[in-house]
């Protein structure tokens, strides 16, 4: 069911939904972040004349995206959500670094109003262009009276944001939500709903430091055939305060790079073991040397290491 009257805030920080290319027939020599919200809004006939507003948060290619973007695009959606008149907010974002984003803003800000993140794997200027439809139904989803907390709306599906991941560079559906499959499919403008809608406690924006520079260093590191433990060393030495190693299977790790990093948590960095695979988790087993980061992928590990980094006292 959907609230009709009610406002949404359509909020735009660049992406391949707002690209352009100078060929039509071109879906991969565009460039991002070059259409404006209101323009993207205007281009999807079936919404002139509903309650909706719109404001540029950001205008960049999401392989870009800054912890200090983050911080603004944060403050701005709890910003409307607390109005009372507003339903539910939409945000444009490039697919590259959706799921990081959508992971921060639910751990953030866990809204009990629907927060929609929707994108494009095709640019504004395509031929057919996948972008008008996202955010038709992103819309849909930000109307929906049962709908809450931080989703991600693409081809005609709805994705949790601790489930939601890119496992295609290409093609329109690229997007699925592993083992947990999608919460609901969009189906000309209504919802059918598989599963419950995101939950959780928030965090808080109050934990995050307006200047991206003073958020906590967490990288990644990959375990493969032949890795050493050298790049540990070299992130540590660099002031890195938590590392995600993305490891091979149910959470193996190389043994010169698990020595690493077993060095590196002695000395107070941070360790979380993801799995480099696109679905499942990592099963931890008594006496495992570095904990385990369930079932989250290694960059919304990241996501959460650092959240969990600032969170301390």
């Amino acid at each position: 069911m959907q609230n009709q009257a009610a406002t949404v805030v359509v909020l735009g920080t660049g992406g391949t939904i707002a690209g352009r290319s100078a060929n039509a027939s071109d879906n991969v020599g565009y460039t991002a972040g070059q259409v404006g919200v209101t323009q993207l809004l205007q281009a999807v006939p079936a919404l002139a004349g509903a309650p909706l507003e719109s404001e540029q948060v950001a205008q960049l290619d999401s392989k870009d995206m800054t912890h200090a973007v983050w911080r603004d695009l944060a403050a701005r959606c709890a910003h409307h959500l607390a109005r009372a008149e507003v339903s539910g907010v939409v945000v444009t974002h490039g697919t590259d670094t959706l799921e990081e984003t959508a992971w921060f803003l639910q751990r953030v800000l866990a809204p009990a109003k629907p927060l929609v993140m929707t994108a494009a794997m095709r640019p504004a200027t395509a031929l057919q262009a996948d972008g008008p439809q996202n955010l038709l139904d992103a819309v849909a989803v930000a109307r929906h009276a049962g709908a809450r907390g931080v989703v991600a709306v693409l081809d005609g599906r709805v994705h949790g944001a601790r489930d939601v991941r890119k496992v295609h560079p290409y093609r329109i559906d690229a997007f699925d939500s592993g083992d947990a499959g999608a919460i609901a499919a969009i189906e000309e403008g209504r919802l059918r709903c598989f599963r419950p809608w995101p939950e959780g406690a928030a965090l808080g924006l109050e934990r995050v430091p307006a200047d991206g520079s003073a958020w906590p260093v967490v990288e990644i590191v990959t375990s493969h055939a032949g890795a050493r433990g050298a790049a540990v060393q070299a992130l540590c030495d660099s002031g890195a305060h938590g590392l995600v190693v993305a490891c091979t299977g149910n959470g193996t790790v190389h043994r010169e790079l698990e020595a690493a990093l077993v060095t590196a948590q002695e000395r107070g960095v941070r360790v979380l073991r993801s799995t480099r695979t696109r679905a499942g988790r990592v099963i931890g087993v008594a006496g495992d040397a570095l904990p385990s980061a369930e079932d989250l992928t290694p960059e919304k590990a990241r996501v959460e290491l650092m959240l969990s980094l600032l969170s301390r006292p």
